[in-house]
């Protein structure tokens, strides 16, 4: 127990020691200046290249890789993840939850500390068919975050699946890789083709991923074993979860980047806590998977008719209790709230303000550059907390119940 809390307490010490030097040191600062003009460098360079790839337009390589973009895009993960849980295949789906928010976390805070452009559109063209495309444009360019995810998701789910299922057969690893190989190849390139990234955006993208893939398969094994069995998990990672909005970079201009890191945070915090909860009820290794007898295909039909409304709504609740509770918490401690979002009436005229959805390193957190509680951010973390603990608590606890 005592060697625990040392840890733990070695670990979070350790992330608020970067947070008080980074903003000491304007570290973030620093590293754009040295490395923001090199890239800038290179995506200037490089756009003669999307000139070339872009010459063989065509409606079908548009759909292609704007439904690939799709495919591997956050939304697609938040939608997966869910129903892999339900197929009772907890540990993969735990694993890629988790990896998929450090994912994010470490892509958008490379992103936001170099600050780099995207390709200039026009003249680069530009393919933005769905809504997330268009915020994904808003975002600043190194590392591509498909490329990234792909790499370390795919790759993860291969490792899953030759280690776990042990595939023996040296020609089936070979198939596997060169599968992962080629997605990921049909990615990058088609980031390029969209106009949505350079070349240089997509080494590095294909870099950092690979780098965080191999870390990833050192630890996630004592991820997992703390996950289920450890001490203190629920406390350590709510505290890890707040440090992380802390630990975040200013970006030069504002961007839909820590948005999405602070939904994946909460994500990760709901599953860790609710797996803490029902592990031993409902995601062992011994539970029921698809496609054996004790989870036929209509059981699992099933259990999305009932699973997908109940996180809907339950995502629905957490936001609406969020925006009830989160004020007037604020309001009885005398903090100064305002919101940049979710309750405009917070914001004096109702518009979203880009000064004050950016905060300063140490007021990371919730606070804006005028000291305000931006509540936004919270009430975003709850919301999705609220969802992913649905997913691995309440929704589970209803399969019981209607023997799905």
């Amino acid at each position: 127990m005592e060697s625990i809390a040392v840890w733990q307490g070695a670990t979070l010490g350790g992330i608020v020691a970067w947070i008080l030097i980074s903003s000491y040191l304007n570290v973030t600062r620093k590293l754009r200046s040295f490395l923001q003009p090199w890239v800038a460098h290179h995506v200037i360079a490089g756009t003669p290249l999307i000139f070339q790839i872009q010459k063989y337009q065509h409606w079908f390589f548009d759909a292609l890789f704007s439904g690939l973009s799709c495919v591997v895009s956050v939304p697609f993960y938040t939608a997966f993840l869910p129903l892999l849980f339900w197929s009772g295949h907890g540990r993969l789906a735990r694993q890629m939850t988790l990896l998929m928010a450090f994912c994010d976390y470490l892509g958008n805070t490379i992103k936001d500390t170099v600050s780099a452009p995207r390709p200039s559109s026009p003249p680069v063209r530009r393919i933005t068919a769905t809504k997330d495309e268009e915020d994904n444009a808003l975002e600043y360019g190194l590392p591509s975050s498909h490329t990234l995810n792909t790499v370390c998701l795919s790759g993860y789910l291969l490792h899953y699946v030759l280690s776990y299922i042990q595939y023996e057969d040296v020609s089936m690893k070979f198939v596997g890789l060169a599968l992962v190989c080629l997605f990921v190849g049909l990615i990058g390139f088609g980031r390029i083709y969209l106009g949505m990234h350079s070349l240089i955006d997509i080494i590095g993208g294909l870099g950092i991923g690979l780098v965080i893939l191999a870390f990833w398969l050192t630890v996630h094994e004592h991820v997992d074993n703390f996950i289920v069995s450890g001490q203190n998990v629920t406390s350590f990672w709510a505290a890890l979860s707040i440090l992380l909005f802390f630990a975040y970079p200013t970006p030069e201009l504002p961007t839909p980047s820590f948005e999405y890191h602070t939904a994946f945070n909460g994500v990760a915090f709901g599953i860790v806590s609710g797996i803490q909860q029902t592990y031993h009820q409902f995601h062992h290794e011994a539970v029921a998977r698809i496609f054996t007898p004790q989870l036929t295909i209509s059981n699992f039909v099933g259990r999305m008719l009932v699973g997908i409304p109940t996180i809907l709504l339950v995502k629905f609740c957490s936001k609406a209790l969020a925006k009830w509770i989160l004020p007037g918490v604020s309001n009885t401690l005398g903090i100064p709230i305002k919101s940049t979002n979710y309750i405009p009436t917070l914001n004096g005229n109702g518009k979203k303000s880009d000064e004050s959805k950016q905060s300063g390193y140490i007021q990371r957190l919730f606070f804006s550059q005028q000291g305000s509680f931006d509540v936004d951010t919270g009430i975003r973390f709850i919301q999705y907390a609220g969802l992913a603990w649905s997913v691995v608590d309440l929704v589970p606890s209803l399969f019981s119940h209607l023997s799905l």
